[in-house]
């Protein structure tokens, strides 16, 4: 039993002493490259819905790439946000025509005196 126990570890010992020494001759193996996210998010237009649908991150070794993700989020946060700004804007244009328009109803265009002032 200790014959093969001494017979075990030299084997060990060579195997190991093996890969170290005489492995080693095209050097350790080069970085791979990250995989990172080709931006499919197109740049000539609004993102819609299909884009955000088809949106897929690379998976990392812990997960999605986080700089990945942010980045993606960040676009779509401010084209999010630039359009609740133009809908906000059309929305106050669209109460000033409103208003203008009721207004006008309102005043005779012949003498500017309002419907209501004449009763």
């Amino acid at each position: 039993m200790f014959l093969f126990l001494v017979v075990a570890l030299a084997v060990v010992v060579a195997a190991v002493t093996l890969a170290v020494v005489g492995g080693g001759e095209s050097g350790p193996l080069p970085e791979a490259a990250p995989e990172r996210l080709h931006d499919p998010l197109p740049a000539d237009r609004p993102v819609d819905r299909a884009d955000v649908e088809s949106l897929r991150f690379p998976v990392a070794p812990r997960g999605y790439r986080m700089a990945d993700v942010d980045d993606a989020l960040g676009r779509l946060g401010a084209e999010l946000a630039e359009r609740d700004a133009r809908i906000a804007d059309l929305e106050s244009a669209l109460a000033g025509a409103r208003a203008a328009a009721a207004h006008a109803r309102h005043v005779r265009p012949d003498d500017g005196e309002s419907a209501e002032d004449q009763r």
